[in-house]
């Protein structure tokens, strides 16, 4: 068979605007981001001048209103962008997954003064976010979290640790979910906390197998005063805005997840079109036309699973649990095609000489993420069954 370089994704976009978003991403992708992918991942270097780049291009605000700052694009829109910069580079595209996280509870939560005041420099002038919810002993029973604003004046007080923070230690602002009442999840409130506020501080960046380049980190508050004008919401009703904002973020998962798996499947597509074994290139054997062929069905069944949870969310119906379901499906499905590509790669796939490998390390995370992906089958059957112990 000759040799053919895989092609673009074909997008089902539903404007002429939507596909002209598309045709940038691709350019900065292929201009910007993935010369420099490896070598960068490789040196733990966050790409902070990317972001500022997609902050002038209008690209990190897609899904938010444009009075504000922000792009006017459907979920569906805004999801299939984040598929391309995540084939491109998982740390921008996860990395714009959280921003969109971030800003999320301000612009859904917040007053029409706090939406005026901070989100047009959130989603477009060049200010970068991290979602603070998760805490050393708190992980997936995030109800259970113990830092805790206390109201002083027109003030309150932040005091406490969280844990396994994107962006934590250069982020511009912190969403921050803290106790301001009683136990579980009716005592939580959420703020905007910025990044340069006395008191708070990053521990060193944890050391992981993959996404080198994306610091993650413990973030400490330590007696962070901020005025009553950055909490967002009501008092107690934090935790509701978290799980709100976890079902917009697991589909910017899932979207991140495919844009890997089809990286994988890519480089496996290309490899195989000009590698050669017993005179002929090995794409020509049955059995790895097979693994091919799987590999490419559960990436569009993925792709199909995310972008219809978008379109119910677009069209301002529930979809908390087909936002699980590809979360699930997603992430589950990353790690099975990149491990495939490494080992249709052969010896040259668990090498840093071609991607595969990094594909294979940077698809675990994404399982574990935004909810493990035993939280998203808990998840998942709740609204299936109802809930545990009636």
């Amino acid at each position: 068979m000759p040799d053919r370089a895989p092609q673009p994704v074909d997008r089902q976009l539903p404007t002429e605007e939507a596909r002209d978003l598309i045709s940038l991403v691709r350019d900065i992708a292929q201009q910007e981001i993935v010369p420099k992918a490896a070598e960068e991942e490789d040196a733990g270097r966050f790409p902070r001048e990317v972001f500022t780049l997609l902050s002038r291009s209008g690209l990190l605000g897609l899904p938010y209103d444009s009075e504000c700052g922000g792009g006017d694009q459907p979920y569906e829109v805004y999801l299939q962008v984040l598929e391309e910069l995540a084939a491109a580079r998982l740390t921008v595209g996860l990395g714009v997954s959280v921003h969109s996280l971030a800003s999320y509870a301000l612009a859904a939560y917040g007053t029409k003064e706090q939406q005026v005041e901070h989100l047009p420099a959130m989603l477009g002038g060049g200010l970068l976010g991290a979602y603070c919810l998760s805490e050393p002993h708190s992980g997936s029973d995030a109800a259970a979290l113990r830092t805790k604003a206390v109201r002083d004046g027109d003030d309150w007080v932040i005091t406490g640790t969280k844990a396994w923070i994107t962006h934590g230690g250069i982020a511009d602002f912190y969403t921050v979910m803290a106790r301001t009442g009683e136990e579980g999840p009716r005592g939580i409130t959420a703020f905007l906390v910025p990044g340069d506020a006395p008191g708070v501080s990053a521990a060193p960046p944890e050391k992981k197998m993959g996404m080198k380049g994306s610091p993650t980190a413990q973030v400490h508050f330590d007696g962070v005063r901020v005025p009553d004008a950055r909490r967002i919401g009501e008092e107690g009703q934090g935790f509701a805005i978290a799980l709100s904002s976890l079902d917009s973020g697991r589909l910017g998962i899932a979207a991140c997840a495919i844009g890997v798996a089809q990286a994988a499947l890519d480089e496996a597509l290309a490899y195989a079109a000009q590698r050669r074994q017993f005179g002929k290139p090995i794409a020509d054997f049955q059995g790895l036309r097979f693994m091919l062929a799987d590999m490419a069905t559960q990436i569009e069944a993925g792709r199909a699973l995310y972008l219809a949870a978008a379109r119910l969310r677009d069209a301002g119906r529930p979809f908390a649990r087909q936002a699980a379901m590809a979360k699930l499906h997603c992430t589950d499905t990353a790690m099975r095609v990149t491990t495939d590509a490494v080992q249709i790669l052969g010896g040259y796939g668990y090498t840093a000489d071609f991607p595969a490998e990094r594909y294979m390390r940077e698809a675990k995370v994404l399982q574990i993420v935004e909810g493990t992906n035993q939280i998203q089958r808990m998840v998942i059957a709740r609204h299936l069954v109802g809930p545990e112990g009636r």
